[in-house]
């Protein structure tokens, strides 16, 4: 833990406790509690910086992290409580660290990961870095998993992580080349078949329902592409017998596929 103490010659009544009490004790628009406030701030800017400097190989940039962590130097100066201890480096560390990992948890993910493993990826980040600079190559996932006394499961889990991090544009391209083309080049379309095939499956569930002629009746209708007149030739029946019978058989199936308020609809 990194702890800073305040310059030398500081004053008793310009000490951490003291200032504290300003900050927490005047208003808001208070001149003199904005003057404490700040004077925390530089005291403590070191601090925020190391522990911004942990996530360092993250795709935030150092400004932003740094700009989260004030918000944890923030909160610790304003619930810090000098009755308990006059340290408040080491009260403010952590929520300074816990501001971070709640920036990373809440803002940057685009699919939920549990935070054990959002965790663990920050730390594969880490030790990545610091194993290719000791082997001069890239580290591979037998070193990563025992670096970090983890299973290969969890290691995977915590590679996998990086997918959800950060979500790609589908019009990012996907090379440096001359015509890259993009994501979305890729990515195939709807089946216009898969939801026909669907709607047969339907159906086929009721089909067995229907007397065999009215079976007949629409395999020769919309299979064999006959015309009434022509099945009615066909069956010696007349046309006006065969619209109503084949009227009465979709609108059997359409009422056991899609519902009983559909059944009269035209076909």
């Amino acid at each position: 833990m990194t702890t800073v103490l305040p310059p030398t010659g500081t004053s008793v009544a310009d000490g951490d406790p003291e200032l504290v009490k300003l900050v927490q004790s005047l208003p808001r628009d208070s001149e003199q509690r904005n003057a404490a406030c700040e004077k925390l701030i530089g005291r403590y800017e070191s601090l925020v910086r190391a522990c911004a400097q942990r996530y360092r190989h993250s795709p935030e940039s150092p400004e932003e992290l740094m700009q989260v962590g004030y918000v944890g130097l923030l909160k610790a100066i304003n619930n810090f409580d000098p009755s308990f201890g006059s340290n408040l480096a080491s009260y403010a560390q952590p929520c300074i660290a816990g501001e971070i990992k709640r920036h990373f948890r809440d803002k940057r993910w685009h699919v939920h990961v549990k935070r054990s493993t959002q965790e663990l990826r920050l730390e594969l980040c880490r030790v990545r870095a610091e194993l290719t600079q000791q082997l001069s190559r890239a580290p591979k996932d037998d070193e990563l998993a025992e670096h970090l006394g983890i299973s290969h499961d969890e290691l995977r889990d915590a590679q996998r992580a990086d997918l959800a991090f950060q979500a790609s544009s589908l019009d990012a391209p996907r090379s440096t080349g001359a015509d890259p083309g993009n994501l979305a080049d890729i990515l195939g379309e709807d089946d216009p078949q898969l939801e026909h095939t669907l709607d047969i499956e339907s159906v086929w569930a009721h089909w067995g329902d229907l007397p065999e002629r009215e079976q007949r009746l629409l395999m020769m209708r919309f299979y064999g592409n006959m015309t009434q007149a022509e099945i009615g030739e066909r069956l010696g029946i007349s046309q006006m017998h065969v619209s109503r019978l084949l009227a009465g058989a979709l609108g059997y199936l359409r009422e056991r596929v899609l519902g009983p308020d559909t059944a009269h609809e035209p076909y």
